[in-house]
């Protein structure tokens, strides 16, 4: 039965491995997403800041 133990024992460390991966994967993605997430931010705040400018200045964008 040792063989059949260490077999267990292997699907079990396999698992827990697969398990820390996801989680891993799971904190990268999710720091990626954070990252995207405020560049949008930021890229829309200019976006915002230029139509103010291009108001005040008297120059409408064209729709």
């Amino acid at each position: 039965m040792s063989t059949l133990s260490s077999v267990s024992e292997r699907q079990s460390q396999a698992t827990l491995v697969s398990d820390l991966n996801k989680s891993y994967y799971q904190a990268d993605q999710q720091a990626k997403f954070k990252n995207l997430q405020a560049e949008v931010d930021s890229l829309l705040q200019q976006l915002q800041h230029l139509k103010e400018q291009r108001l005040s200045t008297g120059h409408p964008e064209e729709e």
